[in-house]
């Protein structure tokens, strides 16, 4: 067994989902995973956490994210509608979804993975679940975002964006799209935004050492890591209205995804939602129920925050409030 630990800040709800994120991945790939939080000093609290084998697991699952192939699936019978015109600073210009960020090369285009079973009673178009995986590595499907169950979704992106685009965003970062003579060849846009590939490769160590602290300017996210939320107000100008990327963390905002596929915050009231720390080493099944601060016999440091709906960009912000009991 290899136990390794990370920073952590209570306080930044996105930050607690990617570490429950963290063991969801680990379990996959090594097994025996089990990991909680350590608060003891107030101002580093961490989140350790171990697995089978002799590596460390937060280099494992970073290693897979870096390297995994992204697809986007549906159900049976569901078909892209046709994109919507968007008014760009051009003029009327397509809304290209997934492939408009320059990702793919010119001419190739990702094949939609079509399922007899699916979460949802249908497919919806921003919303549709993603696999990861590929190669001699398991696939996994995330998609709470496409959750038709009776438990919230708690989907809080917005915008012309899709999951899968999204998801690829914050692991192959985004590109801008081919010049002329880029197209012509075969090759893709310049390199506008980094995800976790880039930033493995640039230093795996650093990535690593503090996977939640390593930031990155980003466009759309799922809006999970409360660094990268923003008021017009509050910024004195729409980052959204002049293109300008937030810095926040492509690992925070995907394995914060991938740690929700099981498990919610809860919500109550008027757009407030809680959750919990649990101070205990916990496998994935027992932290699933410790972050909604439902288990019983374990210390748990709970926390509520508040989401804030901002105007036409619909960008989510969260207002921690917290500790409480």
């Amino acid at each position: 067994m290899a136990c390794a630990g990370i920073p952590v800040d209570l306080l930044n709800p996105g930050q607690v989902f990617a570490c429950l994120g963290f063991l969801e991945a680990a379990e996959m790939l090594l097994g025996q995973a089990e990991g909680g939080f350590e608060w003891e000093d107030e101002g580093a609290a961490t989140f350790a956490m171990s697995a089978r084998g002799d590596r460390n697991p937060f280099e494992v699952v970073l290693e897979f994210l870096a390297e995994a192939e992204l697809e986007g699936w549906g159900p049976i019978g569901y078909a892209d509608p046709p994109p919507k015109k968007r008014k760009g600073d051009g003029g009327d210009e397509s809304d290209d979804g997934d492939d408009a960020d320059g990702s793919v090369a010119p001419g190739q285009r990702r094949a939609l993975d079509l399922a007899p079973t699916f979460p949802a009673k249908e497919g919806d178009r921003m919303a549709l679940p993603i696999r990861i995986g590929g190669g001699n590595r398991p696939m996994v499907e995330l998609g709470h975002w496409a959750d038709g169950s009776s438990r919230e979704s708690f989907k809080l992106y917005a915008g012309n964006r899709s999951a899968a685009g999204i998801a690829r965003a914050m692991l192959k970062g985004v590109r801008e799209k081919p010049t002329r003579k880029q197209a012509a060849t075969g090759r893709l846009g310049g390199l506008r935004t980094k995800g976790v590939m880039q930033l493995w490769e640039e230093d795996r160590a650093a990535l690593v050492a503090a996977p939640l602290d390593v930031l990155a300017p980003m466009g759309g996210s799922f809006n999970f890591d409360a660094r990268g939320a923003w008021t017009a107000i509050d910024a004195g100008y729409s980052p959204n209205e002049h293109r300008h990327a937030i810095q926040a963390s492509p690992v925070v905002e995907f394995l914060a995804a991938w740690g929700l596929e099981h498990a919610r915050p809860v919500e109550f009231g008027v757009r407030q939602a809680r959750y919990a720390a649990w101070g205990t080493s916990l496998p994935p099944m027992l932290a699933r129920a410790a972050l909604t601060g439902d288990l019983a016999a374990v210390s748990l440091r709970h926390f509520r925050f508040e989401l804030d709906l901002s105007g036409k960009n619909k960008v989510v912000t969260f207002a921690q409030e917290g500790p409480h009991a």
